[in-house]
């Protein structure tokens, strides 16, 4: 614990609370039809920032890790567990590439790519992002390509972050660890490390597994005891 960067941790965290807040408006949106659109403006912010925090912040881990191997593949069984899990649910929108199947597959690759300069992490990582941005405004006849953004127009998923563009995010985070972490020690001399955000931050994977069924669980309850229909 001593040895943790406890900036990224807080990060981590701040990204935990941000993914929180918007699968909880989501929820009360979804199933509860709360008057609440979270497919733009400041929610839709808050969920794409949290992603985008959780990609980078893990291509700087992964950078700064020698146990990239057993990580990636935990993460992956996870992802294919919810891939199981949101199949049983709903077989026309499971998730079969999303966030985890990312992150977990990101990690692997970085095998490939952790000797590269930090230029040549910065262009691949550029023109991974161009090609992926291009790639989302095409369609494709089959969704046999959904790893690298390429889908058919009937696609749908509760969750999608394919390779293209999002591996460049990945590899952004790696630039970011090379500039700013060399020693691989924190930036910043402090005490604010043992936190509640960086509490969070230190057990992301476990929050982000479990969060949803507990927010539902309550939602659930406060509905069956009539307290969600007062705020509707």
């Amino acid at each position: 614990k001593t040895n943790r960067i406890w900036e990224i941790d807080f990060l981590r965290g701040v990204a935990i609370i941000f993914m929180s807040l918007f699968h909880l408006l989501y929820d009360l949106s979804e199933f509860y039809k709360f008057n609440i659109d979270y497919t733009s403006g400041v929610i839709d912010l808050m969920g794409e920032t949290s992603a985008l925090m959780f990609i980078t912040l893990t291509g700087i881990s992964c950078s700064l890790s020698k146990n990239n191997l057993k990580r990636g593949l935990k993460i992956l069984f996870f992802a294919l567990t919810i891939t199981i899990v949101t199949y049983i649910y709903d077989v026309n929108t499971y998730i079969n590439f999303g966030i985890l199947h990312l992150l977990g597959i990101s990690i692997l690759l970085h095998y490939l790519f952790r000797s590269l300069k930090t230029y040549q992490l910065l262009l691949a990582g550029t023109i991974i992002i161009i090609v992926g941005n291009i790639f989302s405004q095409l369609s494709v006849s089959t969704n046999y390509l959904i790893p690298f953004g390429l889908t058919s127009p009937y696609y749908a998923a509760l969750d999608y972050y394919p390779l293209l563009p999002y591996f460049g995010v990945f590899l952004y985070g790696m630039v970011l660890k090379n500039v700013f972490y060399p020693q691989k020690r924190s930036l910043f001399k402090s005490t604010f490390n043992d936190n509640l955000i960086n509490m969070l931050g230190r057990h992301s994977l476990f929050i982000y597994l479990t969060h949803q069924p507990v927010i539902l669980a309550i939602l659930f309850l406060q509905h069956k005891i009539g307290l969600l229909e007062t705020f509707v």
